[in-house]
């Protein structure tokens, strides 16, 4: 591939429009102060707490809890005194919300799905000790991306993993390691990427080595060929395509169109103490996820995510994908106005789908991070509060038709033809190839 100058006007965002952007979110949180000096609780009826301390990964899903905190839609809802605070990994995620704030950790946090049911359940904390936890919102539908090193750049691979499998044999016969990166054992990235590479014949756990590697360090890891693929959200797959690294195979909507991706976790013990407080956090993500999901402002959107305390990654690494366009990095695959852009709102994207947990609470049973019999539906029962979040959207006024009658979206069928019915779990998982487990 040859490597292309980028100039301002490549991605749509020139220099004025950037600090008209960034302009105008600074005019909006003045104007959020001062239409809401105390929030809009009153005094008696507001939350327990001003403040809580939520963490976060360096990706784009986690827009929202951004927008929320520089909006000043935190402080609208009657939370002032709310810390967004980095977290190195997600494994420091994890670490932070089992000490809670009251520990020098964290209240909550934009988490992969799967990760407040591995840690209630205390299969991925010291001593499987369980912390409960709760999911109160999902973040975002789709855009994850898996990208492949420039090495393999000749088989131009797509949703189809299998011309992968014979260039990873070729290298292993040389005597090299054959490495696929995700984030966290068990999580999102850890799922999409075995799902991807079991299609196509590639067995993650014995044909491949499968590894951990935080968000922001992956471009350079594969940089210095540490990895051979790797599964990650933005900015990450685009700035591997800007610095003429690698490209993106596929984008993950098209292994699972509409699929659940983050989610909005609070440890169970904040909550119950504060639910009043929790109901105020979750609105204001809410209300940031709708601002986050019109076209109109996706620019100042891309402005925000991009800012020093955030993600800190130039603009361009973040806008074209935001925005709905995916350069793959291979010549002549651009797609623009993507069906898999990001989704912050739309398609009931806010909703946390009962069935949607429960296919990856599924599949971390294909992959034995829980045992086969395990009680998967107990386990929904106590992290799974999408009441809370049907009583904020009552709330906030949300209507009807963006409300789901159901806590299942049904059955879900991936890129392979399989199906998913949340009514049979056993069978789906039966008619997977390349598992863990003895169905």
């Amino acid at each position: 591939m040859t490597k292309r100058t980028r100039r301002p006007s490549d991605n749509g965002l020139s220099r004025r429009q950037l600090m008209k952007a960034t302009g105008a979110t600074a005019a909006l949180l003045a104007a959020a102060k001062l239409n809401f000096p105390a929030g809009v609780f009153a005094q008696e009826a507001g939350p327990e707490v001003k403040g809580a301390k939520l963490g976060f990964i360096a990706l784009s899903d986690a827009g929202p809890l951004f927008v929320a905190r520089d909006k000043g839609l935190f402080a609208k809802h009657g939370m002032p005194d709310v810390d967004v605070q980095k977290q190195a990994s997600w494994g420091t995620t994890r670490d932070n919300l089992v000490l809670g704030s009251e520990g020098n950790g964290i209240d909550g946090a934009h988490i992969l799905t799967p990760m407040p049911y591995l840690i209630s359940a205390g299969k991925v904390t010291q001593n499987n000790q369980p912390t409960p936890m709760y999911i109160l919102a999902r973040l975002n539908l789709d855009s994850q991306c898996i990208s492949v090193a420039n090495e393999y750049a000749d088989l131009k691979l797509g949703v189809d993993a299998t011309p992968f499998k014979a260039a990873l044999d070729k290298k292993k016969a040389s005597g090299k390691a054959v490495k696929a990166a995700m984030t966290f054992p068990g999580g999102t990235h850890d799922l999409w990427i075995r799902y991807w590479l079991a299609a196509g014949g590639i067995d993650p756990d014995k044909d491949i080595e499968t590894i951990v590697v935080p968000p922001p360090q992956m471009v350079a890891n594969m940089k210095v060929g540490t990895m051979d693929c790797f599964c990650v959200g933005e900015p990450w797959n685009l700035q591997l395509i800007h610095q003429n690294i690698g490209y993106t195979a596929v984008t993950t909507g098209e292994l699972w169109n509409k699929h659940p991706e983050k989610s909005f976790g609070m440890r169970a013990a904040f909550v119950d103490k504060y639910p009043k407080a929790a109901k105020a956090l979750l609105m204001a993500v809410m209300e940031a996820q709708q601002w986050a999901d019109k076209a109109e402002n996706k620019a100042e959107l891309a402005a925000i995510m991009g800012k020093r305390q955030w993600m800190n990654c130039p603009v361009e690494d973040v806008l074209d994908r935001t925005a709905g366009k995916f350069d793959y990095g291979i010549p002549g695959k651009v797609v623009e106005n993507s069906p898999h852009i990001m989704k912050y709102w739309r398609d009931f994207a806010s909703y946390p789908f009962q069935s949607h947990d429960l296919w990856f609470l599924t599949e971390d049973i294909r992959w034995g991070k829980y045992e086969a019999n395990f009680d998967t539906k107990a386990l929904i029962a106590k992290v799974n509060r999408e009441d809370m979040w049907r009583d904020a959207a009552k709330t906030l006024g949300v209507a009807a038709s963006e409300i789901p009658a159901s806590t299942s979206r049904g059955k879900e069928t991936f890129f392979d033809g399989k199906v998913f019915d949340p009514e049979n779990p056993a069978a789906y998982l039966k008619s997977l190839a390349i598992k863990r487990v003895e169905v």
